[in-house]
């Protein structure tokens, strides 16, 4: 797979604006943000998007396959591509969301997702990425999405760790400097402990970078804990890889 950028984005179901209702301005921050790391990764012009997210089991899915929110309280499929009569509903809340992302730029690339389980050993984690890195010789763009700790205050659905925040911290640096071996470097005992969602897809992406070769650079987009859950966005991309100027599209909001 020539891997030509990543994009990493969380995945709180609060980001779509009909489920947040009045709270919806809340997270506008983060949605602009996940819309610039987007745009960031389109400029790039790969010819397909490979969604890559924490779900209960490790598998793939096919280009009809689709997600929903009705669990969330909004009567609403989200197709990962195509629309025939093939699909299922099958994509979990990671990539039903991030679904949801790229369907918003307007996009009518081929996308493909892969869930990986989210107790995954570091081990296999990586080796899928090393596997995806072999899988295609189109162009290719990761879209990762993966929330941090759930322990960041009292009123967090992990409640409170004091240990929750330096994890944290240390995964927005892994994230901006394009460290590969940081984010494998994550254990996946203490991630389980504070209830992180993205550490099994980061490591995919840091598998996939690090067989994928070259130096790679990293973009911040955003990071924050706005309900006691770490979201981080960030763009990395091939060091003279050539782009257009990131210009979200108009369809965007």
């Amino acid at each position: 797979m020539p891997l030509v950028a990543a994009a990493v984005c969380p995945h709180p179901p609060l980001i779509v604006p009909e489920l947040a209702g009045a709270a919806a301005p809340e997270l506008d921050d983060l949605r602009a943000a996940c819309a610039a790391a987007l745009a960031r990764l389109l400029a790039t012009e790969p010819d397909e998007i490979l969604l890559v997210g924490g779900g209960p089991e490790t598998t793939r899915f096919g280009a009809a396959d689709h997600g929903s929110l009705r669990g969330y309280g909004l009567d609403r499929y989200v197709r990962l591509w195509k629309t025939n009569c093939s699909g299922v509903e099958a994509l979990p809340l990671s990539l039903t969301v991030g679904a949801w992302l790229v369907g918003r730029t307007g996009t009518e690339l081929p996308r493909l997702a892969r869930s990986v389980a989210v107790d995954a050993p570091v081990a296999e984690c990586a080796e899928l990425g090393v596997a995806l890195s072999a899988d295609s010789e189109r162009r290719t763009a990761l879209l990762v999405m993966g929330d941090g700790s759930a322990c960041r205050g009292v009123k967090a659905p992990g409640y409170d760790d004091p240990r929750a925040e330096a994890y944290d911290d240390g995964v927005a640096r892994a994230l901006a400097d394009a460290d590969a071996e940081a984010l494998l470097g994550l254990d996946p005992v203490l991630s389980a402990e504070l209830r992180v969602a993205g550490r099994a897809s980061w490591q995919v992406l840091a598998g996939a970078v690090r067989a994928a070769g070259g130096d790679w650079r990293g973009e911040p987009h955003h990071y924050s804990a706005p309900y006691g859950v770490a979201y981080f966005v960030a763009f990395w991309g091939r060091v003279g890889e050539p782009a257009r100027p990131a210009v979200a599209n108009g369809e965007q909001r």
